[in-house]
């Protein structure tokens, strides 16, 4: 019961403000009062997180608060089941996916050759590659990992950097440092990244290249150009696997030049073996505040964003040829 309600009875008090249903609890019992609708539903809640419990999980605010929402969004999948997908585990701690479409994502990435995570900051779309990465690396499904991103300035100019080439391009790579510090005993990775094992580099180094047996992940897509993004696909070798993550609505490029992850999918999506994941605020594993951020830019997205009307297409805004 401690397991389930939490110490000090933090979980139970954080249920009962998302239950309509009253709850009650008397030594190992647990009995419920209201409305037939509000009880069934709570009972649901309750079915859950006591799942989660028998396998061992230790729960937490976070975790309560997805059963619930994943219950009320009606979808077929128990929450139990999405919560308890092992990905890999490391010094006791375990990455699972955190919401139903990150577990879609991760499935996805297991059924495809080719996947695309599309979505918001904080809503685990490289985190999650990498772990699948680093799992395939594990169990022998690849030989190598190679992790890219475009060096594209966000604002700032990276000429004006002090060093080499090198430790210039190093900070847009840190990000996928950091994920694969989390997820590989640290004190493997020069010996990994010496041997080839592991590649971290920019997008630039790609080019010419054919990348066999390997699981590859292209980070901060939304940077790339149609052309880059091409290149990068056609690097794609036997027994290999791709992953690309990006968010639309943050793309640096500059002079206005149209996103490659932007025009992908109305080029790509009927291709078999390719699939688009898409990610959404209500999948955000940072702070509370991150969620509420990316929707209030949403919101300032869509009140600003300019309105024509075409003849053929309705209104909206107009496409530029080759965007």
């Amino acid at each position: 019961m401690v397991a389930l309600l939490g110490s000090g009875d933090e979980l139970l008090r954080l249920v009962e403000t998302e239950l309509a249903a009253d709850v009650h609890v008397r030594g190992n019992e647990i009995s419920l009062t209201g409305l037939p609708g509000d009880t069934a539903f709570a009972v649901r809640v309750f079915d859950e997180l006591i799942a989660l419990v028998r396998r061992g999980q230790t729960l937490r605010p976070d975790e309560v608060q997805r059963v619930v929402g994943m219950l009320r969004s009606g979808g077929s999948e128990r929450p139990a089941e999405v919560l308890s997908l092992d990905i890999i585990s490391r010094r006791g701690r375990t990455i699972r996916p955190k919401t139903l479409n990150q577990k879609h994502y991760v499935d996805a990435i297991d059924a495809n050759t080719i996947v695309f995570g599309i979505g918001p900051a904080g809503t685990g779309k490289t985190y999650l590659a990498m772990a699948k990465a680093v799992q395939a690396l594990q169990t022998k499904q690849v030989d190598r990992i190679i992790l890219t991103r475009p060096a594209v300035e966000a604002g700032e100019r990276l000429g004006f950097l002090p060093g080499t080439l090198s430790e210039k391009i190093d900070p847009y790579l840190r990000p996928l440092y950091d994920a694969l510090h989390d997820m590989v005993d640290p004190e493997s990775i020069p010996r990994l990244m010496q041997s080839g094992t592991i590649e971290v580099a920019p997008l630039a180094y790609m080019r010419g290249r054919s990348l066999n047996s390997s699981f590859v992940i292209l980070d901060e897509a939304q940077n790339t150009t149609a052309e880059q993004m091409k290149m990068f696909l056609t690097r794609l070798g036997f027994g290999s696997k791709m992953v690309v993550t990006g968010d639309v609505t943050q793309v640096d490029l500059p002079g206005g030049a149209p996103s490659g992850l932007r025009v992908v999918r109305n080029i790509l999506g009927d291709v078999d073996d390719i699939h688009f994941s898409e990610l959404t605020s209500s999948d955000v594993v940072r702070h509370r505040l991150v969620g509420d951020i990316v929707e209030a830019y949403e919101r300032y997205d869509v009140a600003t964003a300019p309105r024509t009307t075409d003849p053929v297409r309705g209104s909206g805004p107009r496409r530029q040829k080759g965007s």
